[in-house]
């Protein structure tokens, strides 16, 4: 048996190939537009190998969303410890959104992907906790980190679809920190 000579052989990491590859198609096509032979195409694979790996389109943006809230939860994570801020964290969930579009774009959007997936569900929780700076919510916590979440996750939407003042269109981080200061929350 001959393998195709335009196809590399893959060796042990063909799933993180994949979703590297359904990540760079989305940032050219968007969610929507992407598709599981463009993605196997891109890996040098078979459709069907995709397929095996994530049994649909949506799966494999489910594998996308799941990677995309543990590299939020992580960069959330490192803002706070680094800069023990609940302002820099907001900062920092702009600053994921500008430079992981096409994660961004399928994380909120349950449409395109299993929202009741496990791993997803975990993922979500863990950058919940940061976003509420607790995993212990009370109505109050979870009133404040809505606040602060839908402050952070607009202005990061309006500067990715272009839509702020120019005055406010230089620089997303430090247009975070000039709207987020806005917000008032109780010490954490």
């Amino acid at each position: 048996m001959t393998r195709d000579r335009d196809r590399p052989y893959h060796h042990g990491d063909l799933r993180p190939a994949l979703l590297r590859a359904a990540v760079d198609a989305i940032a050219e096509v968007g969610p929507a537009g992407m598709s599981m032979r463009e993605v196997a195409r891109r890996a040098g694979v078979s459709h069907t190998a995709a397929t095996y790996h994530f049994g649909d389109k949506a799966g494999l943006l489910t594998a996308v969303a799941v990677e995309g809230y543990r590299l939020l939860g992580d960069a959330l994570a490192a803002a706070e410890q680094e800069h023990q801020s609940f302002l820099e964290v907001g900062v920092a969930y702009v600053r994921f959104a500008v430079t992981h579009r096409p994660h961004f774009d399928v994380m909120f959007q349950p449409a395109l992907h299993h929202a009741d997936d496990a791993e997803l569900q975990a993922a979500k929780a863990r950058t919940a906790a940061m976003l509420y700076g607790t995993a212990e919510v009370d109505d109050r916590r979870r009133a404040e980190g809505v606040a602060a979440w839908s402050l952070v996750h607009g202005l990061a939407t309006l500067w990715l679809n272009g839509n702020l003042p120019p005055q406010l269109a230089g620089d997303p981080e430090a247009t975070a920190r000039v709207v987020a200061s806005h917000l008032r929350l109780p010490h954490r």
